[in-house]
């Protein structure tokens, strides 16, 4: 089983991001996505910033470099953006958003389907195969059953299964809006959001009336309030076809994070339960934990 590093779904400032990385660097991982997937306004660092920091990593890390486009392309200057992003010439690219991958498939490049692209079942798999997809992460809420029958479907097929990659820790990212939730927490228009989210380098918590955590708040992107947290389940990603376990990053105690599941593939026995949520691998409401489902 090898370890990933998902791309940084929040908005941190450009010396908290490459201190991350450089830690990062350091760690048992087997591959490492750059970029910005949430929201075009976030300009700590650029396409060029990107590439320059994954030409640094390349010489103190043996992980693959990858580098991750939006998931909501919503004016032509993003579009734009994209393009020149599957244009880089150096990185393959995590496909998050259609418009990637028919720029990828124009191109004739391979590239990794990302978790917002809605990639059900075999057929559609078939389809993105055809475009050049070498590497699926299932969309977060995604059950083992499911990703499991979808890999047999496209066996049934007769078609070589693509890497399969699975959303194993982190805040899920559930939804995308054309609304700024961060901005609009802090009474101000998306266009004039004066980066407001850099403030809060875990999203903002969103609580029931009756205190119950629900959601996080990050920018455009509606997060889970849990960490989705899936080492317990250890075995059974093994089984379900999995490749990789990607680690979304945190603020705060990714060593750790990494630690643990590196000490786990490495053939250590997986805890009995674990703090956080993991009921869509189970098939149930995502906030829930296995032993709340066996209830």
């Amino acid at each position: 089983m090898k370890l990933s590093l998902g791309p940084v779904l929040f908005y941190w400032t450009r010396e908290k991001l490459l201190d991350f990385y450089a830690e990062m660097a350091e760690q048992p991982l087997d591959a490492i996505y750059l970029g910005e997937t949430v929201c075009s306004k976030r300009r700590a660092l650029g396409l060029d910033d990107w590439l320059g920091l994954a030409r640094e990593l390349r010489e103190c890390t043996r992980a693959e470099l990858l580098l991750s486009g939006l998931a909501l392309v919503e004016a032509a200057s993003e579009l734009s953006s994209l393009r020149r992003l599957c244009d880089n010439g150096e990185l393959q690219v995590e496909a998050n958003d259609m418009g990637a991958v028919q720029f990828l498939r124009e191109r004739g490049l391979p590239f990794v389907a990302g978790p917002s692209l809605n990639l059900y079942n075999g057929h559609a798999l078939a389809e993105m195969l055809d475009c050049g997809l070498r590497r699926w992460v299932p969309p977060v809420e995604c059950s083992g059953n499911l990703v499991r029958s979808t890999l047999e479907q496209l066996d049934g097929l007769g078609l070589e299964r693509p890497e399969v990659e699975l959303f194993a820790y982190g805040h899920l990212p559930l939804a995308y809006s054309a609304r700024c939730f961060t901005a609009r927490a802090e009474n101000r228009p998306k266009d004039d959001c004066q980066f407001c989210c850099v403030g809060y380098p875990e999203g903002i918590a969103l609580h029931s009336q009756e205190g119950e955590a629900l959601f996080t708040l990050n920018g455009i992107q509606t997060m889970s309030a849990k960490v989705n947290n899936l080492l317990a389940d250890y075995p059974q990603l093994c089984a379900a076809g999995a490749d990789f376990l990607r680690l979304s990053p945190r603020a705060e105690g990714m060593r750790e994070v990494i630690a643990a599941f590196d000490a786990v593939r490495g053939g250590a026995l997986p805890p009995l339960a674990v703090e956080g949520c993991n009921g869509y691998w189970h098939g149930r409401p995502g906030m829930l934990r296995a032993e709340e489902i066996s209830l």
